[in-house]
């Protein structure tokens, strides 16, 4: 009869031991993607094919703004809160304020986002928001300036194939691709609506 209370005690230590192991993966995880953009970055000029055409941030008129993200379109949860953010805290600018910012995401898998899935992705969001497709050494070459960083994880057992861990900061850029802020990552957009009513204005 002694054994019960034995067997219970180990199946609560083993519950608790795996409880512990998952918040530490948790805790990685959000510090690798969510966190993990550098301080030491320069911006500069983004050039890429794009949804809507050939894009060049030199495009936007002289107080236009940029939101800047990285992602891809077979992200599970980061990617589409990170657009739907964009989307709410467009909605609380005023018109004269919307107008102004230019929603846009890079992919960091151009080996599966094509300009076509990238456009149907991007609808989901809005009319304005444009997806950028670039080439390997253009990706590379943005993301270095921009302090982003991701890597490919291997998943042989899904149909995915492969998933991407990535930064998942926004960053508020100018038409000289001069990073006005920093925002990190958040499922609310109450950080991204200061940051643009900030640089905004009224």
């Amino acid at each position: 009869m002694a054994a019960k209370p034995n067997n219970r005690k180990a199946l609560w230590l083993g519950l608790v031991l795996i409880l512990v192991l998952l918040t530490i993966s948790a805790i990685g995880l959000y510090q690798f993607a969510f966190q993990s953009d550098s301080d030491d970055v320069t911006g500069g000029p983004i050039e890429m094919p794009s949804t809507q055409g050939d894009f060049s941030l030199s495009q936007l008129d002289e107080d236009d703004i940029a939101i800047v993200s990285f992602g891809y379109t077979y992200c599970p949860d980061v990617c589409p809160m990170n657009q739907a953010v964009k989307r709410q805290a467009l909605a609380q600018l005023s018109d004269a304020q919307r107008e102004r910012v230019v929603p846009i995401m890079i992919t960091v898998d151009p080996e599966r986002d094509t300009l076509p899935r990238m456009e149907e992705y991007m609808q989901f969001f809005g009319d304005t928001f444009i997806g950028l497709v670039g080439s390997q050494e253009q990706l590379e070459d943005v993301a270095a300036r921009y302090g982003v960083i991701w890597r490919r994880v291997e998943a042989p057992d899904s149909a995915m194939a492969y998933t991407i861990d990535h930064s998942a900061s926004l960053f508020l850029v100018n038409r000289n691709g001069e990073i006005l802020q920093r925002v990190l990552y958040s499922p609310a957009p109450h950080g991204l609506v200061s940051a643009l009513e900030n640089e905004l204005g009224s």
